[in-house]
């Protein structure tokens, strides 16, 4: 799931955009080349400091790069300029959410109310705001109870994303699912998520449960061969070919 809010972090938010020069570095930026994307994104942020697209996109390579604490620095800058933007409010939190995993757990509670409050914020200015949902559900799940961590809370946030978004949603509550460790349930929920959504991310949610949690590889065999069927990716095709193997050889 982590890897889940990386993407709805960092690769958010759609820019428009008709200069060519922008348009170079975000192209870079959407193929993954982060390294010269940061180079040409810099350029453009030394001509004109305070193009939030620009600011924008540094953060977001800061936090490919796993550097959280740069991207929060940017987003900052953000939320300064438009601190009503649910999506900056967002951006901000989620990256605070994410360094926060890499500090000491004594200076990760000290962030924690930062972090629901950037994410409550966000959610509260846009009552469509898909991303803030889904890691405010994620957050609830994850923490202690003692620091407020509540599974009802977490399973609330799912139910607003099965409003919004009925795959969101149905991811939302697998990922809970999973952590309460009732992975029965969890295949129903993944399965939802396939049906309503057939993403590659949900067959891949799904074909895990199976695979690593209930040890039933040909479930997970069939699933990742219905998801080939549907999406061209190179790297599913390794998967098969080794979890093929991994039968054969059990047999």
């Amino acid at each position: 799931m982590k890897k889940i809010l990386i993407t709805l972090l960092f690769l958010t938010g759609t820019v428009v955009y008709g200069q060519s020069a922008f348009a170079k570095a975000e192209q870079l930026y959407r193929g993954e080349k982060y390294d010269k994307a940061l180079v040409s994104f810099t350029k453009l942020y030394k001509q004109n400091s305070a193009d939030l697209n620009v600011i924008e996109r540094l953060g977001d390579i800061a936090g490919h790069k796993k550097d959280f604490k740069t991207a929060m620095s940017y987003y900052k800058i953000l939320l300064e300029n438009k601190p009503k933007d649910a999506h900056y409010n967002f951006k901000y939190g989620g990256a605070m959410g994410l360094y926060a995993k890499s500090c000491s757990k004594l200076k990760a509670l000290g962030m924690l109310d930062d972090i629901k409050m950037y994410l409550k914020k966000a959610a509260r200015l846009d009552p469509n705001h898909i991303e803030s949902r889904h890691a405010l559900s994620q957050l609830y799940c994850e923490l202690p109870g003692l620091v407020g961590g509540s599974i009802k809370k977490s399973r609330s946030y799912a139910n607003e994303l099965l409003n919004l978004s009925p795959v969101d949603g149905h991811l939302a509550h697998g990922f809970i699912d999973e952590y309460e460790e009732d992975y029965d349930k969890a295949v129903v929920s993944y399965g939802k998520a396939v049906e309503t959504g057939g993403s590659l991310v949900t067959y891949r949610k799904l074909a895990a449960v199976y695979e690593n949690k209930l040890k039933n590889y040909d479930k997970a065999l069939k699933v990742l061969k219905r998801a080939r069927q549907k999406h061209q990716d190179y790297q599913l095709a390794l998967d098969i070919a080794s979890l093929e193997t991994r039968l054969q050889i059990s047999e």
